[in-house]
């Protein structure tokens, strides 16, 4: 006992100052990718919900693509396709150089893609959940296409999407450890460098999970608090 508190414990002879920021690596790359996602699945949802053939056939082929495709091949793709394709283009410019993808930036755009991919339909069935009346009704008051999005339709939307949204967001949180495999300094990879060193791969995974379950626990209290105030105006009945 006193010997794997020894290896959590912070400082030179303990791995916790390293599990600690492979947390805040994981954390902070879930919290950059969540807006990005939201906005692509919103418009990617808005071009479903479009009367124009064209928007609604480049949609579905985006979700297709990005829900059809394992996660983890889309982060390679991202990762290694990028950088060859900046490669390639220097090259045709008369450029010989490497460039290298920031490993956090490149696991932040595949998880926005796979991320807004699912999201994108959360957003659709709300928008299907809202009757058409609110669209007239927005009209009749003399509002703006724009503004009967932003002032009627939307608020009703986040709050139809909520509980599908919530769930993505566990996804995305689990998700993120992927990124491990192109070499940022997440929570799993930190804590696989911990368990090979030390020969104690029970410990540091077993840490691991704890933590991510923590972190799930947490999310879901938030989300629960977040799904309440949405429904504050409800009239009880």
């Amino acid at each position: 006992m006193n010997e794997a508190l020894t290896l959590l414990s912070f400082g030179d002879q303990g791995w916790g100052d390293q599990i600690a920021r492979g947390v805040l690596v994981t954390i902070s790359l879930a919290i950059a990718t969540l807006p990005f996602g939201l906005i692509i699945g919103f418009l990617v949802a808005l071009a479903k919900n479009s009367s124009e053939p064209s928007l609604k056939l480049a949609a579905n082929i985006y979700t297709t693509i990005f829900r059809g495709l394992p996660e983890l091949l889309t982060l390679f793709l991202v990762y290694f396709g990028v950088q060859i394709g900046i490669q390639q283009g220097l090259k045709l410019l008369g450029y010989d150089a490497y460039i290298e993808i920031n490993s956090f930036v490149a696991g932040m755009v595949a998880l926005s893609f796979v991320f807004s991919s699912y999201a994108s339909e959360a957003f659709l069935s709300a928008f299907r959940g809202i009757p058409q009346g609110q669209y007239e009704g927005g009209h009749a008051l003399g509002l703006s296409r724009y503004q009967t999005m932003t002032l009627v339709i939307l608020p009703q939307l986040i709050r139809l999407a909520l509980p599908a949204l919530g769930n993505l967001w566990l996804i995305l949180l689990k998700e993120t450890s992927l990124v491990s495999v192109i070499g940022l300094a997440d929570l799993v990879r930190e804590a696989g460098i911990a368990a090979r060193v030390t020969k104690e791969p029970f410990l540091f995974f077993g840490v691991a999970c704890l933590i991510y379950l923590a972190l799930a626990i947490i999310s879901s209290t938030g989300l629960a608090r977040i799904e309440r105030w949405s429904k504050r105006g409800d009239v009880s009945r």
